[in-house]
């Protein structure tokens, strides 16, 4: 696999809009080629070399082309949106928007992610071994679907709607989040390893959450429909106890969607 690899030049001001940044656009281009594709600063296009250092060239095809990006990108938005394969690695954080609309590949942020990781994936892997801000993996604004396939694995903690809208795909927080995960959801699963605040499954009609830990604030539109133990979910086990709930009746009383809280962790529910 050709590897290309982007070396931050210096502290970027205004953020920069680098959805090119993807196997897709660098498959078939030389270094210097791939420096002169266009990023937008502001009101500018400017050049990728402007704030990348550029090394070796894109593979014949997606597939064969690696992206490896030397340092922090905190200040880059949009790296990896609507890749279809091949990789990327980020050796530091990640701006806004890394993944979005992904439907393969691998994505690797080895730090943090700023808001709207995996928004609105459809396929591939986006691994963040740092901690994700709001709306990881989630619909756009006025979009009613977030992830429909894919997988989403964030090692540390998450904030605010993780998973909002979501149809398919596995999103997995190994830490704890906030609030009003799931909210929306009609398909896929979400698993929280740690805590949730409050507004866990909120409006969803479908799809599983399992949370490993306590629930703040418990929505009252759930009802305790038995107990499970050591739960799997095809690659994805969740051992425990578990009491299960069904919900959210507070919005139609049809809904299908399965909540799962650690029966440990929640023992006043």
């Amino acid at each position: 696999m050709a590897e290309v690899t982007l070396t931050p030049k210096g502290e970027i001001g205004i953020m920069v809009e680098a959805e090119v940044i993807t196997p897709d656009t660098f498959a078939g281009k030389s270094a210097s080629e791939i420096g002169d594709l266009l990023v937008w600063q502001g009101p500018k296009e400017l050049p990728l070399s402007d704030f990348f250092n550029v090394k070796d060239d894109g593979g014949k095809t997606p597939e064969e082309t690696s992206i490896v990006i030397g340092g922090d990108v905190s200040r880059v938005k949009r790296i990896g949106n609507g890749m279809t394969a091949g990789k990327i690695t980020i050796n530091g954080s990640a701006g806004m928007h890394v993944g979005s609309e992904m439907s393969g590949g691998e994505i690797t942020v080895k730090g943090d992610a700023n808001s709207w990781a995996g928004m609105e994936m459809k396929g591939g892997l986006l691994h963040i071994t740092g901690n994700a801000k709001d709306h990881a993996g989630c619909a756009y604004r006025g979009s009613w679907h977030g992830m429909t396939g894919g997988r989403l694995v964030i090692d540390g903690d998450a904030d605010s709607q993780v998973g909002g809208g979501m149809s398919g795909g596995e999103i997995e927080v190994l830490g704890s989040v906030q609030n009003f995960c799931g909210i929306r959801q009609n398909g896929g699963l979400i698993v929280i390893r740690g805590d949730a605040v409050r507004g866990v499954g909120a409006e969803m009609n479908g799809g599983t959450i399992v949370v490993g830990g306590s629930i703040t604030n418990f929505l009252a539109g759930f009802e305790q429909v038995g107990s499970e133990s050591d739960l799997a979910f095809g690659s994805v086990s969740c051992p425990g106890e578990f009491l299960k709930f069904s919900g959210d009746n507070a919005i139609v009383a049809w809904t299908k969607g399965t909540l799962y809280a650690s029966k440990n962790a929640n023992e006043g529910l």
